[in-house]
């Protein structure tokens, strides 16, 4: 295998940007691992990085000439944050850049829309990686995990809208691809799981896998946005509770081929997930 140069993992100790980091050192590339604290990684360089300190930019940028982005959490308006940081990268010798964003947001959409518009005029190599839902999100530290675990119920406004889940390790596997692979994707890459299911068929698969029962409970819009509001500002709530709202309307209704495709393995199904992860009440 021929070695990459240096890939700076922003978010190293996150969802998908802790997988791409182990899976590229277990694959033998070098890698920078970006979070605030300079978090130890096994098989990689830590370095300290924070979004809103651009002092800690340029050392985490020394040596490396690919880069994959996270975007700030939360963050409304994050091409004011991190186009000033891409147009340094570029200039550090920067070739190619890989971002993480969302199915639900095209190029030029509503926040790292920006970002991903911009993003091909920046780099001569580059992806953005657009995943659906995480399949993670029932199993992590998440709302939904939280509900399951803690009332054994699933509250959204979905409706009988279907989503193509998909693996974090399948967003990682493909990530590693978009940033090693001789030649870049130069496109951006919506990513789904092997099936699109519904809320209803979540709660199945974990109260078959688990033996706990678990119910999908259906809220309007305005009940699903004012149960989250208890939690978030009300303008993200009201956001998320929209996305719900889209998954109804259909608009997450979709598989696509992009896992099987770059990898070579077809992606892992929501039930081998729980099988692997799920630790309910454990």
């Amino acid at each position: 295998m021929t070695t990459t140069g240096t890939t700076l993992v922003i978010g190293a100790t996150g969802t998908t940007g802790g997988r791409t980091a182990a899976q590229l050192t277990a694959a033998g590339h070098r890698v920078k691992a970006a979070s605030r604290r300079a978090t130890p990684v096994t098989g990689a360089e830590p370095v300290a990085f924070d979004w809103y300190d651009p002092a800690t930019h340029p050392a985490a940028l020394d040596g490396a000439d690919r880069v994959y982005l996270i975007p700030p959490l939360g963050e409304p308006d994050p091409a004011a944050i991190m186009l000033p940081f891409l147009q340094q990268a570029r200039a550090a010798g920067v070739r190619r850049a890989v971002l993480l964003s969302s199915s639900a947001i095209p190029s030029g959409g509503p926040a790292v829309g920006t970002v991903h518009q911009a993003l091909p005029d920046l780099f001569g190599q580059w992806a953005v990686l657009r995943p659906s839902w995480f399949m993670q999100n029932f199993t992590g530290a998440h709302a939904h995990s939280h509900s399951i675990r803690d009332e054994g119920i699933l509250w959204t406004a979905t409706e009988d809208g279907r989503v193509g889940f998909v693996d974090a390790e399948d967003i990682a596997a493909v990530a590693v691809r978009a940033l090693t692979d001789e030649q870049a994707p130069d496109t951006d890459l919506v990513l789904t799981g092997p099936e699109a299911l519904s809320y209803d068929d979540i709660a199945t698969a974990i109260t078959d896998v688990t033996g706990r029962p678990v119910l999908h409970r259906r809220l309007s819009y305005e009940q699903m946005r004012d149960r989250l509001a208890t939690q978030l500002p009300l303008e993200f709530a009201a956001i998320l509770a929209g996305m719900d709202r889209a998954i109804a309307e259909g608009a997450e209704d979709r598989v696509t081929d992009t896992v099987q495709r770059l990898t070579g393995r077809p992606p892992r199904t929501f039930r081998a997930l729980l099988e692997r992860e799920l630790r309910l009440g454990g």
